[in-house]
């Protein structure tokens, strides 16, 4: 392998802790430059990092020293950054949701095919052996023919313990749109792309109470749905259930079942990049768990962009994020016009990721 591929980041906040553990370091990987609306962040950042230099965003992304831009700003800059970047010729690798909204989604996919440069998307935890070895199995014939699936996330609410959880309940925000990538991306990576779906949502209180840090006690209002669940319907044939709350307090469910004409799969929580699949078949008598067959083991945030830069055909496509953007709008829309919507986007099925051990994907 050559030189090491240059990585600058743009915004230097909470989430890029979790991508540095993996990045930095990394044999395939220099983080060459960091960027921050906050210069003291950016340079504190900067400082941990030997072959890195703090810089402001126009610099960054003028400079010439980076390859690829890892956008880890809010929602709301993700479309500005991108577009800089690839108005550049630069590669890059943004956090979900891809845009704020579908609009600007789609011109960062336009703009970056029209450069001839990658633009990639998280969640990336649909590349660990949780969810690929779930597709591995359903691709594989194990459960027969596909038929249904359901996914379930329901939580009482952010408040409860983050300081500053005001944006979850805003326009931009709700449990769908920052929750609803994880389990979307992954239906389509187990049943493949959304054609249609219908929604229906609630807003069963107008305010909550912030319930911890310095702004404890704080009343702040609700200008958003938040229970929202829907029906989606796959170009497979295949029906999905989805359930995204923000008002219930706790479930059994698995966070995703896929049912086929021959057995039921129980697949784990598709916001981490392990955990147990378990097979019921048609006339057992009980679960089993199936050992891990595909996906990068040991993986963590990160992957995604290094599976960018590696691989032959990346899988956390800007394509693929654009249509669960697309799916994650129309259930709004259908919810508030009582109407069933019909996507205008598709995309592919990734590759499947062989099992790759840890050893062997963090080597130069």
């Amino acid at each position: 392998m050559g030189d090491p591929h240059r990585v600058g980041i743009v915004g230097a906040g909470f989430i890029s802790r979790a991508y540095l553990s993996t990045l930095a370091g990394h044999p395939r990987v220099a983080i060459a430059a960091v960027a921050d609306l906050d210069p003291d962040r950016a340079a504190a950042v900067a400082s941990s990092l030997p072959s890195a230099r703090a810089m402001s965003v126009d610099e960054l992304l003028t400079g010439g020293e980076v390859e690829t831009v890892l956008n880890l700003t809010v929602p709301a800059a993700h479309a500005p950054v991108a577009l800089g970047a690839v108005s550049r010729k630069l590669h890059v690798y943004g956090e979900k949701p891809l845009a704020a909204t579908l609009t600007d989604a789609r011109a960062m996919v336009a703009a970056a095919a029209a450069a001839g440069v990658t633009l990639g998307c998280a969640p990336d935890t649909v590349l660990g052996t949780g969810i690929q070895t779930a597709r591995a199995a359903v691709d594989g014939g194990v459960i027969g023919r596909p038929v249904a699936a359901s996914a379930v996330m329901v939580t009482p609410g952010h408040e409860r313990w983050h300081p500053d959880p005001d944006f979850y309940y805003l326009p931009g925000g709700g449990p769908l749109l920052d929750m609803g990538p994880y389990y979307l991306t992954a239906l389509v990576q187990l049943l493949g792309p959304i054609r249609a779906v219908t929604g229906a949502a609630s807003r069963p209180r107008s305010s909550r109470t912030i319930g911890s840090g310095p702004r404890q006690g704080t009343t702040i209002p609700v200008e958003i749905d938040t229970h929202v669940t829907g029906i989606l319907e796959h170009t497979s044939g295949a029906l999905s259930t989805i359930t995204t709350s923000f008002d219930a307090v706790r479930t059994t469910a698995s966070p995703i079942e896929i049912h086929g004409d021959r057995g039921s799969l129980a697949v784990p929580d598709p916001n981490k990049f392990d955990g147990d699949v378990r097979l019921f078949e048609l006339g057992a008598t009980e679960w089993r768990t199936l050992p891990p067959s595909a996906g990068y083991t040991a993986a963590a945030r990160g992957i995604g962009l290094l599976d960018q830069i590696a691989a032959a055909e990346p899988r956390a496509t800007g394509t693929l994020a654009l249509h669960v953007l697309d799916a994650m709008t129309a259930l709004l829309e259908s919810a508030a016009a009582g109407r069933r919507r019909e996507l205008t986007t598709t995309a592919e099925r990734p590759p499947l990721v062989p099992l790759t051990p840890v050893e062997e994907w963090t080597a130069a």
